[in-house]
Formats: structure tokens, sequence, C-alpha cells
């Protein structure tokens, strides 16, 4: 849902997948191009993407879609889940590891089509840590390499470990985090590349090489070979890559950054998202090109897509896979078969600052954008939420005659606004915009939630200031969600918007 580039245009945008997509993995088969990103509490898990220019993603689907594949308890917290999938294609199959931190560590998942259906999960009792990865060597062994960094063979048809693990290069002495391993046969050498420095400003991508997948591994002597700590630079928090051929035979890597607006320390809300950066090979080493908010458009040819709608209008028997829930969505409480054309929606958790609230939404996407939808509430409460965490969260609400503006933020849940609701049915809006400077202290952006009178009108009830709903002030690892919840009875949705707005 941004303004997908043309053949002929100068410059690319960069992200390449807005929004909270972060830890990418990206493989090709043939012309095509499929990357994976981290979930953490959402329901379904593991986005996938399909492109044929590096440049242009379309969704096509979750890799984890049932509850056979993916099970996250209630008692969960938020960003935990699913850490860091690795996607590659092997022996005409596609191959998904990752790990479940809420439920069963490490396990693989197998697809004869990335857009599904994929496997029940082969668990991987034997292979400890997090940021699993596959590699196969000429002899057809799997190695499998995790955060730490070490190493073990495993069998992925079975999940059996063959050995036990062994520890490899683990980046720079005394370096934090050394995580997100990627192993990668190419030319006379097998690469392992890193992140470390952790998931913040100090973020980076280191890489060694060895003439063997378990090493010894010499590193790059002009380590870390990405990271933008230290700058003023735009994107920040660079790191967990991936490497990739590009149709012309270019090197290029995937990796997640983010987004900072606003004073000091700077807050981005989008949370950690897609960003593509050129490589080139310099005497065996890879040296990665400027990372910057607009690519160069590369050299071959580009495979525009189309806009995404503004609206969903609910008359699909399934959700589109951009929809995502909190840990589960079981059909008695989220289902689009109930009323023809509208969401139907029942309260589990009496609010979204519980565990189980029934919520559904979808990532943001832009810095400055708009959301609405027409809600029934008849029969309970709900509304419009912009959801970070359980413990930071603002929405907007209908029911009992009256609409509400609530936030949550830490400790704190605070009534913002209400007005009456003469009519049963309601438009709820929220717009998000960048704040305009003021000092040091400046947030991102404002959230201005209202309703929209029947001439077309949007009336503001309360104006909230986005940092709070931040990873630097909530903490973790995902970004915003907006979408529509449930809070008591039962709650129907006729449609939703969300659109792109011009900055300013």
């Amino acid at each position: 849902m941004s303004d997908q580039p043309q053949q002929g245009d100068t410059t690319v945008p960069n992200p390449v997948i807005p929004g909270f997509h972060p830890d990418p993995s990206v493989c090709r088969a043939g012309d095509d191009y499929y990357l994976v990103c981290s979930s953490f509490e959402y329901f379904p898990g593991i986005p996938v993407f399909h492109s044929r220019d590096l440049v242009n993603w379309t969704q096509i689907g979750n890799a984890l879609d049932r509850p056979s594949q993916l099970r996250l308890p209630r008692d969960m917290p938020s960003s935990a889940g699913i850490y860091a999938p690795t996607l590659r294609h092997h022996d005409d199959r596609f191959w998904l590891i990752v790990t479940n931190v809420g439920d069963g560590g490490n396990m693989l998942f197998t697809a004869t089509d990335p857009a599904g259906p994929w496997s029940d999960p082969v668990r991987l009792p034997g292979v400890p840590g997090i940021d699993p990865d596959l590699a196969w060597d000429e002899d057809g062994i799997c190695w499998c390499t995790v955060a730490g960094v070490s190493q073990v063979r495993i069998d992925p048809h079975t999940g059996e470990t063959l050995g036990e693990p062994h520890p490899l290069w683990s980046g720079t002495a005394g370096a934090l985090a050394p995580e997100a391993p990627h192993l990668y046969r190419i030319g006379p050498y097998w690469y392992l590349l890193i992140a470390e420095g952790g998931t913040e400003r100090g973020h980076g991508v280191s890489i060694a090489r060895g003439r063997t997948p378990s090493g010894p591994f010499e590193p790059c002597p002009a380590n870390p070979i990405l990271t933008h700590r230290g700058t003023s630079h735009p994107i920040q928090n660079t790191g967990h890559a991936d490497l990739v051929q590009a149709p012309d035979g270019s090197w290029w890597m995937v990796l997640l950054g983010v987004r900072p607006r606003g004073g000091t320390p700077g807050w981005h809300v989008l949370g950690r998202e897609t960003f593509l950066a050129p490589v080139e090979w310099v005497d065996g080493w890879p040296v990665v090109g400027e990372l910057c908010p607009e690519l160069p458009a590369p050299a071959w040819p580009l495979h525009p897509i189309p806009d995404a709608p503004v609206r969903n209008d609910f008359d699909h028997a399934e959700l589109h896979p951009r929809w995502i829930s909190l840990r589960e969505r079981p059909e008695r409480l989220c289902t689009t078969k109930e009323r023809s054309g509208w969401l139907t929606l029942r309260a589990a958790g009496a609010s979204l600052d519980e565990n189980d609230a029934m919520f559904v939404g979808r990532r943001q996407q832009h810095l400055s954008c708009r959301a609405r939808t027409l809600i029934d509430p008849a029969d309970g409460r709900g509304g419009l939420a912009v959801r970070l965490d359980e413990e930071h969260h603002y929405e907007i609400e209908a029911g009992a005659r009256e609409v509400r503006v609530y936030a949550r933020i830490g400790s704190v849940r605070a009534e913002v606004a209400s007005r009456p609701l003469p009519d049963t049915a309601v438009v709820l809006g929220v717009e998000i915009a960048p704040t305009p400077p003021r000092d040091a202290r400046t947030g991102p952006d404002t959230l201005s939630f209202g309703v929209e009178e029947p001439d077309g009108t949007f009336t503001v009830l309360g104006t909230l200031d986005g940092r709070h709903l931040s990873t630097e002030v909530a903490g973790g690892f995902t970004g915003r969600v907006i979408g529509m919840y449930a809070a008591t009875g039962t709650v129907h949705f006729d449609w939703f918007d969300y659109e792109p707005l011009p900055l300013p």
C-alpha cells in the first residue's frame, strides 16, 4: 500500500515492505522471490511475500495459519511467540525454520507452494537457542546454525540432531547479542552472516568466511559491513540481514531497520521494517552500498503491483492474510459468515488490556494515514484501536449509546473523551500525522480519534501523543497494528478503510 515504482522511475522507495515486518529472510526460486518475517504474538503467523524484482512485494499468505502449526498460549506476553524465521528453497521444496518462544522452541515446516498450505511442524528438541538457519552442503548434509552462534547437523525430515551443537564464530569480541546467523556457499567460501550489537541503535551486520560450513571462520577486516550506530541517518537499528541475487546476477541484502521521528531519543512507531541495500564483492568480501529511503531504480525490469484497495467490505468467507489477531482467532469469535458482508466479533477479554482480547487488525504501514470503520454495537461494545501491546494502546469505542476515547499508557488507563451515540451504527475513525517539530521533546506523531458525522465531516473527540505507542516507550519487538475489537457482547463491522495520507 505504497506508491508502486514503475519502470523508468529514477528511484524506488525504501523500506520495500513498510510497517511491522522485522527479521526478513529471503530466497529465490527461479525467477521468483519469497520473503518471510517474524510475527511474535499475532495469529496467523509468519507473513509470506512474493516478488519478481525484489522491490514490489505482495503478501500471498501466512505460513502458520492453523492452530496445529501455531500455539500461542494465552498467558504468553506480547513480543514473545514467533521469532526470526529462515526461508530456503532446496530439492524443489520450501523449508521454513523458526523459533516459537511461547511454545515448543525450534521447529521446521515445508511446502511445495510458499503460498501454502505449509506442513505441521517437525519439532527440533535438540536444537538450542533462537534464530535458526538452514544450509545444505554439496553432500546433502543439513546444517542448522543458531544465535550465539552455534551449529548442529540435523535431519530436516525427522528433526533429529546428528551430534552435539558446537560453537562457531560469534562476531566482535564482547559485542552484544550475536544472532540472526545465515550460512551461504558463494564461490570457494562458506560465508557466515550475523547480526550483533542488539536490535536497537547499536545494531549491525558482520560476516566471516571459511572453507567448510562448520568453519573455522575468519572475520571480514571491515566488520561491521553495515551499521548506522552513532549517526543521524534517518534509518536506524539496521541489522538482521539476508543475502540474495537479483535477476541480473547482482547481490543485494534485505535487512530490518526503523525510521525514528520527533526529538530525543527519537521514537519509531511502525516497528522494524524490511529494507533493501545493494552489495558488491571486493576481494572475496561483501561491501554494502548506501542504504537510503530512496534507492536508485534497479537495472532489471520492475513488476509493479496495484495498490491494495482502501476499503475492505468483508464480502469474502475468509479474511485477507494481512489481517491478524492476538494469539488465536477461533471462528466462534470472529466470522464473516454470520451477517453477510459484515465482520462479526464476539468479546473474550473485557478490553485490549487483556491477553485474550478479540482483535482483528492490520499493520500500520505509513507515517501518515487514516483508518475508519462502520460499527454496529447493538449487542455489545467495541471499536477501533491502535495497538502496540496490552499496556500501550489507544481506542475509540462505541456502545451503550455512547462513544468514548480511551488511552492505556503503562499502568494508567484513562477515558479521554465521550459523546452521546444517538444511533446504533456509527463510523469511527483515527487520523495519524507527524507532529510538527517544537523542541527536543517533540513526539513522533499525533493520533486524532473521532466520529464521522452524517454529512461526512470528521469530528475529533481526542488527540493523543504518539510517542506512547512507540517501541522506545513500550519496549518489545513489534509495531503498531490498527484494527477492530469487541469489548463486550457481539459487535459487527460493515467495512474498514485504511489509506495513506501525504506527509506534511
